[in-house]
């Protein structure tokens, strides 16, 4: 049975503030797990017109293992191939801090500005269990930043929640619309 968009939770599950487990040997319980977070990824992105499904951290489908995919191409929404990387972590940040818009599949329709390190070099295994270093900059570095903060309990509004002006709010156009701060902050959805 594939996993769709449903199978992907949101705040305020408590399950999204809970860290992650290390994988031990790669066996076919793993691989059913990525396979499952690529489709309900996939499932989600069909169901979006403005918007791609990049990546997803294993517990945005209730499964606390330290898992993340990653789409192969962000700006290809055809492209549904991803990289699978096991027990990823930051290995070194570098560069200067830069503040982008950051969405979340299990934050449904918020952005936020959220400030992150341009580059970081990345060391996980891949599904063959083999270990791989990745050194990203730009949005996959954001990206990198985003999903490891998934396996660490930590969703973007985390970083944003004491600065009214980052949140937005996506309209059915597409376009990102600022959200009045004071109509969020005590709501229990996303805290």
């Amino acid at each position: 049975m594939s996993f769709t968009k449903e199978d992907i939770i949101s705040l305020p599950n408590p399950s999204l503030r809970s860290r992650s487990k290390r994988v031990g040997p790669i066996n076919a319980e793993i691989k059913q797990v990525v396979e499952n977070m690529i489709s309900a990824t996939l499932s989600w992105d069909e169901s979006r017109e403005h918007e791609v499904g990049v990546a997803l951290a294993a517990i945005q489908i209730d499964q606390a293992y330290r898992i993340v995919v990653i789409r192969n191409d962000f700006n290809n929404k055809e492209d549904k191939t991803f990289k699978v990387f096991i027990n990823p972590e930051i290995t070194k940040y570098e560069g200067d801090q830069v503040e982008d818009f950051e969405g979340c599949l299990s934050v449904p329709d918020i952005y936020g500005k959220v400030r992150r390190f341009d580059k970081v070099r990345i060391k996980a295994m891949d599904i063959d269990g083999e270990i791989i270093k990745v050194t990203a900059d730009g949005f996959l570095a954001r990206v990198f930043q985003h999903e490891i903060d998934h396996l660490n309990g930590l969703v973007f509004i985390d970083h944003i929640k004491t600065n009214p002006e980052a949140f937005y709010h996506l309209e059915t156009d597409g376009k990102l619309k600022a959200i009045d701060y004071e109509s969020i902050k005590d709501d229990p959805i996303l805290w």
